[in-house]
């Protein structure tokens, strides 16, 4: 190699990459500088460098051709690791930087252009994509020659397709838009070329390049190693267009590609199976008994000068009977704050029934008529001013919607309740002056809007934001009808809330069959450890003892967490006939009881347990039952019940002194429960669930167990379903769901025949259980709580069930 023309290879800019089919038009540019940097200065060759040059350029586009190395058949891309050799002659620093000399002219190269080229012609070339990269547009448009077309881009794109396949090798001068578009790629190839060689060189010097010979080579070297690698990527199937570089269509490919398999695969052989154990056991226990037949309970008994509602049982007893007391309310030490008698609940509630009805206007017309929705927000340690304003919303024929207190604007349950009251029309909420103190506040000094609520007005309903009534101002006192009386919230597994409506006329039959089931009298004392804003806390606590002139101890929350015994303090200090409480109360009263010795609950007749119908409830029956058994509990007190937010109580156990079968327990195998099946076990297994009886049927009440999917069939006598209860004492609707009412409040549940067993609708309990001996009701789970297993039936409460089971004063402890 002579030393004036010294070889120039340079390392090949990746993302500049011209399109093939504008590179067509200058085609002689790339032929003419091929074998520039092996070319003697003076052009001679010599035969046997010419053959060797000439197979070697060859032989990546000819591989047939004989004769010639292997080796030699290579990808002719340049290199980047390769270091660049700079011309140094004096006679070719003379020439323009424009000047192209017919000396460099090679038919060698020529030829191997040529020949890639019909090679290239025998493929489909893709047709241009549109699909344009804005954050590369500077780098494209700084290395895609100008489109000379006129025409519109596709056309422009075609047309140059076609000029691709009848091009001919150029022979003049070019276009000068395009003569000036590879001048840049030259000069920015050739600072590329700069920046390599410097990191590359021993020194750290930095080559420059001046001569025009190695900006002609540089031209060439640029546009052979475009060309070769823009048919690398056609081979790969890449396409290739005037606006996309291939790296860039390489990186959209790639983000096309899903980044993980679809999420059936990674259950693929899982679901397989699965359909195997699907297969239903030929081995696995069925029912064998008949089908049954509704349960009817006793007739409710017709009491004679029984109030015709609510509002004139208040009336009655606050007239009559105004300094007997109706509630007492403790604070957190334990200690009675205030008693309400019935003559204070009956003035107080007149008064907030008339300034509801009378006081409050926007633009001269009343905010409220009678049948409008009031919510009630009241703290779980004032039941006083709760019941005055329950009672004052039923004597102004107000529906009172109970809600909790909100904790904060963004609470996830209170977004659930606004939903509630957005649906249910409410504008107006009645609270204390210290619960609406503690309200988050707006920037106004007003109470904020929670998130989800509708907009609320707020008012107090202490005393002295009430008005007495004219002595001629009298509340309409009516007989219970089917208008709504109240609206009680329920939330489903799911989160929601629905609210849950009790007629006038239901909220009677309800406290007369309570009445006639519990055998309460007037002056009875009861002790309430429950919520009394709803369920069994309400029907018992603010309901049913007004109408029976019953004396209520509310014990709240708080103090239950501070002292566990105080419910049975009050038992004994008030010689309390009654108490309503949870299992929960008496499992964290067996935890304290040893602090308090001097206590006596033979007073009482009958311990209502509100959550009986859990499985897990007869064990801290039973463990309260052996420790306080030796204080006065008689066993036969203990009276577990079963009730639901739509059917209200369901069945309760009835007291001794009523002629009642004793209570029962039945042992039951959790395989057959698992196949909806009841199967007697004995105790000394390990797979076993032993269940308590939740008493007879309610008065007046007609009882049936349906199959859980499906048509609601009559279930066999050994079979578990869903309690259904046809009576005038349960729920009505959810409100503003017509849906939802249908499938649960008008089921018609029908025989194996599809023969209805009647034309009285039900009322779905979602209670899961069956009728045993002595027309004894029995729950074994509920349908909020059931899980469906390889097609076997397991409950949530049979997991607190499981660890209950196993000495739970000694391996359960509170708060785990």
């Amino acid at each position: 190699m002579g030393k004036q023309g010294r070889g120039l290879e340079v390392k090949p800019i990746e993302d500049l990459q011209p399109s093939f089919t504008l590179m067509s038009s200058n085609i002689s540019l790339t032929s003419a500088g091929i074998g520039l940097s092996n070319a003697a200065p003076n052009g001679d060759i010599t035969q046997k460098g010419y053959e060797k040059k000439r197979g070697k350029l060859l032989a990546p586009y000819i591989p047939q051709i004989q004769g010639v190395d292997p080796s030699l058949q290579i990808d002719n891309r340049i290199q980047a690791s390769t270091q660049a050799v700079l011309p140094g002659s004096k006679h070719n620093k003379s020439r323009a930087a424009n000047t192209r000399d017919e000396r460099f002219r090679s038919d060698l190269h020529t030829e191997a252009v040529q020949a890639a080229l019909a090679k290239y012609k025998e493929r489909k070339m893709p047709m241009p994509s549109k699909r344009r990269s804005v954050l590369v547009q500077s780098s494209v448009e700084a290395c895609t020659p100008p489109d000379t077309s006129s025409a519109s881009e596709d056309e422009g794109s075609l047309r140059r397709q076609g000029r691709l396949a009848t091009s001919t090798p150029y022979q003049g001068h070019g276009h000068p838009a395009v003569e000036h578009w590879f001048n840049r790629v030259i000069q920015g190839s050739s600072t590329s070329s700069s920046a390599s060689s410097t990191s590359s060189h021993p020194g750290g010097r930095s080559v420059t390049t001046t001569n025009t010979t190695a900006h002609a080579a540089l031209n060439a070297n640029a546009a052979a190693t475009a060309l070769a690698d823009l048919m690398a990527h056609t081979q790969l199937g890449v396409p290739v267009n005037s606006r996309v570089s291939s790296k860039i269509q390489q990186l959209l490919n790639t983000l096309k590609r899903p980044k993980r398999p679809p999420l059936r695969e990674f259950f693929v052989d899982d679901f397989e199976e699965l359909l195997d154990v699907m297969q239903p056991d030929p081995n696995q226990p069925k029912p064998e008994g008949q089908h049954m037949s509704p349960l009817e309970g006793e007739p409710l008994g017709v009491v004679t000068n029984w109030p015709p509602s609510l509002s004139a049982a208040l009336q009655r007893w606050g007239t009559t009977q105004p300094k007997s007391p109706c509630l007492t309310a403790l604070d957190n030490a334990g200690k009675p704050v205030y008693t309400l008698t019935y003559g204070k609940l009956w003035t107080r509630s007149q008064k907030l029934a008339y300034t509801l009805l009378n006081k409050l206007s926007t633009r001269n017309e009343p905010l409220l008529m009678p049948g409008d929705r009031v919510a009630l927000v009241f703290p779980n340690n004032d039941p006083v001013m709760f019941m005055v304003a329950f009672y004052g919303c039923l004597l102004a024929e107000l529906v009172p919607v109970p809600i909790e207190v909100p904790l904060t604007r963004k609470d996830a349950g209170s977004q659930q309740i606004g939903f509630l009251l957005g649906s249910c029309g409410v504008t107006l909420a009645l609270t204390t002056d210290a619960c609406q103190k503690g309200l988050p506040k707006a920037q106004t000094g007003e109470v904020a809007t929670f998130k989800g609520w509708p907009r609320l007005l707020w008012f107090v309903t202490d005393g002295k934001h009430v008005v007495k009534p004219p002595k001629d101002w009298h509340p309409p006192i009516r007989e219970a009808s089917n208008d709504i009386a109240y609206i009680e919230y329920k939330t489903s597994k799911e989160g929601s809330t629905m609210g849950i409506t009790v007629s006038n006329s239901a909220m009677l039959a309800h406290c007369h069959a309570l009445t006639q089931a519990c055998g309460y009298t007037e002056s009875e004392t009861i002790t309430n450890v429950l919520d009394f804003k709803r369920e069994a806390g309400l029907w018992h606590g603010v309901l049913t003892s007004v109408m029976n002139r019953m004396h209520v101890i509310s014990i709240p929350y708080s103090l239950m967490k501070v002292n566990p015994l105080s419910w049975i303090q009050k038992v004994h200090s008030y010689k309390a006939r009654v108490a309503v409480v949870k299992s929960r109360d008496m499992h964290w009263s067996l935890l304290a009881q040893r602090d308090q010795r001097d206590i006596s609950l033979s007073s009482l007749r009958m311990l209502i347990v509100a959550d009986g119908a859990n499985p897990w409830s007869i064990s801290s029956c039973d463990a309260f039952l052996n420790v306080f058994q030796a204080r006065g509990l008689r066993p036969e007190v203990i009276c577990p019940c079963a009730s639901s937010s739509e059917a209200m109580t369901v069945a309760i156990r009835r007291p001794p002194e009523m002629g009642v079968p004793p209570p029962g327990k039945a042992v039951l195998s959790m395989g057959g429960l698992s196949h909806s099946v009841i199967r007697v076990d004995t105790e000394e297994k390990l797979s076993v669930l032993t269940v308590q009886d939740v008493g007879q049927v309610m008065p007046g009440a007609l009882v049936c167990v349906v199959r859980v999917e499906g048509t609601p069939y009559l279930c066999q006598t050994d079979e578990v379903g869903e309690i259904c209860i046809s009576s005038g004492t349960t729920g009505v609707a959810y409100y503003g769901l017509p849906g939802m009412t249908k499938n649960i409040f008008e089921t018609i549940p029908v025989t194996s025949s599809r023969v209805p067993i009647g034309d009285k609708p039900f009322t779905r309990t979602s209670l899961l259980g069956f009728v045993g001996p002595d027309s004894l009701m029995f729950v074994v789970g509920k349908m909020d709580g059931l899980m469906v297993v390889s097609g076997r039936r397991h409950n949530a409460d049979d997991v607190v069930a499981t660890a209950l089971a196993v000495e739970p004063m000694k391996f359960v402890y509170r708060g785990r």
